[in-house]
């Protein structure tokens, strides 16, 4: 392999960027390293422009290299054993440089470094950077190396970075374009942020959270880790529709500018969002940055360290959030949105080629495995952990670890067998299936795999909350990996009188399975859920009556229902927006339109009269939020529309120029009779030109017209539309909106047509997202047909993006069989 016989690399990178965006990025290399023998030659990776590829001189000496299939071959008549240097000039393709008519930045994860300048592009060979960029005199510049040179003419100025650490390819990065500048000082550490953002107000509003969320997040790593920060500089980028959340590159992060700038009206979710995606990303600094897996089969590790730290890093900033609470709500849903699915992948997954790494990103790394990391704290012990934390770091600093040797330095440290724990938990797909049951006073907890011949048993401790009236005892069951079912006392005890009417397996923050309800406890949660004190168990039991829609058990208009009476109690922020996703959930994908429209005004009355109750103004944003999304009444149409031309407000609730914008969209899309003209009129109202680009993107989507939506959707299929990811998504979704759901059946079938080449030219998480969107307003068996045959004419598409698809598909399906009775037969075909 290339890491055995290459070692020490060092790139000294020069970019030139022209201020006009047709304009080639071109670029001078100088690549030094140790070489073990020359023998065979030596390959580099390239996909820019190959035919740009000049002036190959190895060790000082003109060389023969040959450009071939994205890769430079050195000769080996060149090259020798001990230290070698290549020079070189090219031309970078535009593919992972992220290029506006103003501004670019860079994004080469997993393996697009190559696109942008010749490299050894793989995880496992680290090299340290000295970067320099030619750019429009007027334009400032962040990169991961701190800036030691500056020189200036009227037109151009040339800003050098000095030598990075031992970095990978996917995280060395730049950005340049016209960006304002904020600095800081925290614990005598200077913070310094690069955005695009015009609303000083905004900003300022921001500003002193965005730079103390950071210092706490560094704080906290510190001290848990022993290790000092280990990159030197720390700079960060707000990035106008940025594809990710962030992307930790040491030295210069970037972030989503939406998570970053709040509005006035922000919602404790959007807070408690900031602060854990500020916190993640700066945890990779030491997971995923100081120490990198070798290959991407292992990219999980990365993302479940800076998770799980993450929500230990946010509680102090927080005292007043049931955390326990908020990690069951940030990660058990999604993790179960996919692990439901039949496209249901396993946390660490094989990788045969690296072209193909963005397709294991998605919510079984980013919110299963944290949970599953809690399950191995839980396990080994909290001190365990954070020794085995520390060994890991110090012993593959600067270099590259794998899950097994993790795993080798924590069993040192415990008597379990993690190996085992490893195989089920990590290496294997779906959740446990797990029910129980009280007789007599013992309770009987069962698990069985559903995939029946594999016959898996997954080791984790269980909480069961039983009802008696309306007192609830819970009592914990330790699942063992030999054992497919455990009995222990129910531990009423004489203080409970009550009959049992209800039991709740799962009524916990961390256990993990699909918790299946008996038809009696199904019933009594329904009416009593509600009533529940403690809010993990009241969570729980909500999200078990969800669980229970989606397996046909509970009519999805009954839990509405339950959501609307719970929110008139609910207290808990946390678990308010929990209900007020069942029922957006619930209404645009589950109820037939004739019940939709016939439920419309009550939860719309429902949720404007809790609304003017609710205290305080992140309470009141959750509520207009869905309002917003659900609204289908004339007469709440037209409030809605008095709200948007700033004849009424809504009380105690300041909205901004985004929700105002948001706020058209929805009028558009439920084509009210004077669209156009709101549409027209919130074009000028908008003051930032980053959204502004963006509002004129979408703006066809949401014509009334059918004909101005078709050219929309043929616009989205060529590559050069689908360069702003989160615009094109946007568009996809007014599209295919439940609304227009009938019309929009005409794209399914040549959307899915375009998934693989999406991978191919997509960042990473596009596929699902493009997916998802085509998909989301359908609930028809024709297109659960569509998806079908796609599937059935594609049987040699990759597996990892076939499984993209069926997660993307999935409720798609159980809400044809819900709304309309279809069912898959063997052979793959529907019937409804």
């Amino acid at each position: 392999m290339r890491e055995r016989n290459v070692s020490d690399v060092r790139y000294d990178l020069r970019f030139t960027i022209p201020r006009e965006r047709a304009a080639a990025v071109t670029g001078r290399a100088t690549i030094r390293f140790t070489l073990t023998s020359p023998r065979g030659g030596l390959v580099l990776d390239f996909r820019g422009d190959t035919t740009s590829v000049d002036s190959v001189t190895v060790n000082g000496a003109a060389a023969r290299a040959r450009v071939v299939n994205g890769h430079i071959v050195l000769p080996a008549s060149s090259l020798k054993a001990g230290k070698n240097a290549v020079s070189l000039t090219f031309a970078s393709g535009n593919d992972a440089l992220n290029r506006n008519d103003d501004y670019l930045y860079a994004l080469f994860v997993p393996d697009r470094a190559a696109t942008a300048y010749p490299s050894f592009d793989q995880p496992s060979l680290k090299g340290r950077y000295t970067l320099t960029l030619d750019i429009p005199a007027n334009w400032s510049a962040i990169a991961n190396g701190a800036e030691v040179q500056r020189d200036s003419t009227t037109e151009r100025l040339s800003l050098t970075f000095g030598e990075t650490q031992p970095i990978p390819t996917y995280l060395f990065t730049f950005a340049t374009g016209p960006f304002s500048v904020e600095q800081a000082v925290r614990d005598g550490r200077t913070l310094t942020m690069y955005h695009r953002e015009t609303d000083a107000a905004r900003v300022a509003r921001n500003r002193e959270a965005i730079f103390d969320l950071h210092a706490t997040a560094l704080r906290w790593l510190e001290a848990y880790t022993g290790i000092a920060y280990p990159f030197g500089k720390f700079a960060f980028l707000a990035v106008p529709s940025f594809q990710f959340g962030g992307m930790e590159h040491p030295g210069a992060v970037w972030y989503r500018a939406s998570s970053f700038f709040l509005d006035e009206s922000a919602t404790q979710n959007q807070y408690l969002g900031r602060a854990s995606l500020i916190a993640h990303e700066t945890a990779h600094m030491w997971f995923g940055d100081l120490v990198t897996m070798r290959w991407f089969d292992d990219v999980w590790m990365k993302e479940v360290f800076a998770n799980f730290f993450a929500a230990k890093i946010v509680q102090p900033s927080f005292p007043n959030v049931n955390h326990d609470l908020r990690f069951f709500l940030a990660h058990h849903p999604t993790a179960y949105g996919v692990d439901r699915t039949e496209g249901a992948n396993p946390i660490r997954q094989p990788l045969e080629n690296l072209r193909n790494a963005g397709s294991l990103y998605g919510a079984i790394i980013y919110q299963k495995a944290p949970i599953v990391m809690r399950h191995l704290e839980r396990l080994v012990g909290d001190s365990a952990m954070r020794i085995g934390m520390r060994t890991y770091l110090d012993r593959y600093k600067f270099a590259n670890a794998t899950w097994p040797d993790l795993v080798a330095i924590l069993d040192e440290l415990t008597p379990e067998d993690l190996a085992s724990w490893s195989k089920n938990w990590v290496e294997q797909a779906e959740r446990p299936q797990i029910s129980a049951t009280s007789s007599n006073g013992t309770v009987t907890v069962t698990q069985r795999d559903p995939r029946a011949a594999r016959g898996l048993r997954w080791t984790q401790t269980v909480g069961v909350a039983l009802g008696f009236g309306d007192s609830v005892v819970r009592v914990d069951v330790d699942l063992r990996s030999n054992s497919a079912s455990t009995a222990v006392p129910a531990s009423s005890g004489s203080s409970v009188s009550s009959a049992l009417l209800w039991v709740l397996p799962g009524a916990d923050a961390l256990s993990y399975a699909h918790f299946i309800l008996d038809s009696a406890s199904r019933h009594a949660l329904i009416a009593r859920a509600p009533r529940i004190a403690d809010p993990i168990v009241r969570a729980t039991a909500y999200l078990a009556l969800w669980e229970s829609v989606l397996s046909s058990e509970t009519p999805p208009a009954e839990m509405i229902g339950l959501a609307l009476r719970g929110l008139e109690t609910e207290r808990d922020e946390l678990i308010v927006q929990q209900l007020l996703g069942f029922v957006r959930s619930a209404y645009w994908r589950y109820l037939p339109d004739a019940e939709r429209r016939g439920l419309a005004a009550r939860i719309e009355e429902s949720l404007w009269r809790e609304l003017d109750r609710a205290d305080g103004v992140s309470r009141k944003a959750a509520y207009w939020g869905t309002i917003v999304s659900v609204t289908l009444t004339e007469r709440g149409t037209q409030r809605l529309r008095r709200v948007w031309a700033k004849d009424e407000t809504v009380r105690g609730l300041p909205l901004s120029e985004q929700q105002y914008t948001a706020l058209a969209e929805a009028l558009a899309v439920r084509d009210v009779a004077d669209a156009e003209e709101i549409l027209a009129t919130e074009a000028t109202r908008i003051t930032n030109p980053d959204r502004l680009a963006r509002f004129a993107f979408v703006r066809p989507a949401l014509s009334r017209h059918g004909v101005v939506r078709d050219s929309m959707f043929a616009r989205l299929t060529r590559v050069e539309h689908r360069g702003r990811e989160s615009w094109v998504l946007d568009a996809l979704g007014y599209i295919g909106h439940p609304l227009r759901a009938e019309r929009a059946e005409r794209y399914v079938a040549p959307g899915l047509a375009l998934v693989s080449e999406i991978q191919r030219t997509g960042d990473i998480f596009f596929p699902l997202g493009w997916a998802s969107a085509l998909l989301d307003g359908h609930q028809s068996p024709a297109v659960a047909d569509a998806v079908s045959r796609y599937l059935d004419t594609n049987r040699r598409l990759d597996p990892r993006l076939r499984g993209k698809v069926l997660q993307a598909a999935d409720e798609l399906f159980r809400a044809a069989r819900i709304v309309n009775g279809y069912q898959l037969t063997e052979e793959g075909q529907g019937t409804g």
